[in-house]
């Protein structure tokens, strides 16, 4: 495996997961149950789980970084609309 894969991967998930925790705290603030958070988190952390193994498997190298920079874009956009 390629090192460059291995570096895209744990950045996308050292962005993905406060990614994950905002969008729990705001299914729970909208919704006001923690069920719904639960799910939330469950259906992000998921997702982001299978992007990683793309990103570790399968994606080209422009698709996997523009991935990166795009999780890293709407964590920062996600962290200054809260």
């Amino acid at each position: 495996m390629e090192t460059w894969r291995v570096i895209a991967a744990a950045l996308l998930g050292l962005a993905g997961v406060p990614s994950g925790l905002i969008i729990m705290a705001k299914a729970r603030e909208r919704t006001d149950r923690a069920s719904a958070a639960g799910i939330a988190g469950l259906v992000s952390f998921t997702a982001l789980a299978v992007l990683c193994v793309l990103v570790l498997t399968v994606l080209p190298g422009g698709v996997a970084w523009g991935l990166v920079a795009a999780v890293a874009v709407a964590v920062g956009v996600l962290t200054l609309a809260s």
